[in-house]
C-alpha cells in the first residue's frame, strides 16, 4: 500500500511536471506549438488510466493551476481546455468503454469547456469573442471592398450580398463551433491513442471509416427538420430560426460523412487501389448534396448487405 501511494504521487508530479512543459512550449514557441498543442492532454491521459478517479481529478486540477504559473491569466483556458479533455479520456479508456463513448464524452467536454470560458469571458470580463470576431470579419470585408471599388471592380449589389452573407453566417456560428471542437476532439484522440498504445496501455481501436454507422435517429431528426423548413415559415432572427438553421447544418454535415463511409465501404468490397478513395473523397465535396443523398439511403434501407450480395454474385 505504501508503495502504490508513493507510486501514484511520484508518477502523479512527473505527469503535472510534464503538462506543464507542454503548456509552456504551446504558450511560447512558435511552429513547434503546432506539434505541442495535440499533445498537452497527454500527461493527464496516462494519469488517468493508471489510477483511481479521484487520484487523476486532483493531478487534473493541480495542472491547470499549475498552468497560472507560466502563462498567467492567459495561459488558463488552454489548460482549462485540455486538462479536463484528457481527464475524461483517460477515465474513459481505464473504464474500458467503446470508442463511441469516448469521442462523444470527449467532445461534449470540450464544448462544455469552450462554454464555460465564453461565459466567463462575456459575464465577468465584459468581452464578447464572438462580437469581437464578427467585428473582424466585417472589418475584413469593408477593406475588401474598398480595395475593390479603388480598382473599379467592386461588383453589384456588393454591401447586400455582403451583409446578408455575414448575417447568415452569425447565425450559424454555433453549428460552426460545434462540429470544429467535435472534430478538434477527435483529432486529440487519435494523434494521443498511438503514443498510449507505445506506452503499454490498453487503447480502443477505432473500425475503419468504411464501417461508420451513425444512429438512424439522425435521419429521422433530419427529416423533421426537413419537413419544418418546408411547411413552415420562420422567421428569420428568430431564436427559432437560428436553432433550425443550426440543426440543419450539423445534420447535413453527419449525413455527408455516412454518405462518404458509404463510398469507401463500396470501393472496398471491388477491392480497388486506395488512389480510388482518395479521388471519390476529393469529389465529393463539390458533389456533396448527392453525396448526402447516399448517406440518407445508407441509414434508410439495408443497401450495405445489397452490395455485399451483389460482389459475391
Amino acid at each position: 500500500m505504501p508503495n502504490e501511494q508513493t507510486k501514484r504521487l511520484t508518477m502523479g508530479a512527473m505527469m503535472i511536471a510534464l503538462f506543464t512543459i507542454l503548456l509552456a512550449v504551446s504558450f511560447y514557441v512558435p511552429i513547434l506549438n503546432i506539434v505541442t498543442s495535440f499533445f498537452i492532454a497527454l500527461p493527464i491521459i496516462w494519469y488517468s488510466v493508471k489510477f483511481d478517479r479521484n487520484s487523476a481529478i486532483l493531478v487534473t486540477v493541480v495542472s491547470m493551476g499549475m498552468s497560472f504559473f507560466v502563462g498567467g491569466l492567459l495561459a488558463l483556458p488552454l489548460a482549462f481546455i485540455h486538462a479536463p479533455l484528457g481527464l475524461v479520456i483517460g477515465d474513459s479508456i481505464r473504464r474500458k468503454k467503446s470508442k463511441l463513448y469516448l469521442f462523444i464524452a470527449a467532445g461534449m467536454m470540450f464544448l462544455f469547456t469552450t462554454v464555460v470560458q465564453y461565459l466567463v469571458a462575456v459575464l465577468l470580463m465584459g468581452i464578447n469573442p464572438l462580437e469581437e470576431f464578427m467585428v473582424m470579419v466585417r472589418e475584413s470585408y469593408e477593406q475588401s471592398g474598398n480595395m475593390l471599388e479603388r480598382y473599379g471592380t467592386l461588383p453589384e449589389g456588393y454591401d447586400k450580398l455582403v451583409a446578408e452573407t455575414l448575417s447568415m453566417f452569425e447565425i450559424v456560428l454555433p453549428s460552426i463551433i460545434i462540429i470544429a471542437v467535435f472534430v478538434s476532439a477527435l483529432i486529440i484522440i487519435i494523434v494521443n491513442l498511438p503514443v498510449l498504445r507505445r506506452l503499454g496501455v490498453d487503447v480502443p481501436k477505432f473500425p475503419p471509416f468504411s464501417e461508420m454507422r451513425l444512429p438512424k435517429a439522425v435521419l429521422w431528426y433530419y427529416l423533421v427538420v426537413l419537413i419544418v423548413s418546408l411547411f413552415v415559415e420562420l422567421e428569420k432572427g428568430t431564436f427559432a430560426f437560428m436553432v433550425f438553421a443550426n440543426a440543419t447544418i450539423v445534420l447535413r454535415g453527419l449525413l455527408f460523412l455516412q454518405g462518404i463511409s458509404l463510398i469507401h465501404f463500396y470501393i472496398h468490397e471491388q477491392k480497388w487501389p486506395k488512389w480510388v478513395i482518395i479521388m471519390a473523397t476529393i469529389l465529393a465535396f463539390p458533389l456533396q448534396s448527392f453525396v448526402l443523398l447516399l448517406g440518407v439511403i445508407d441509414l434508410g434501407f439495408n443497401i450495405r448487405s445489397f452490395m455485399k450480395d451483389m460482389n459475391r454474385k
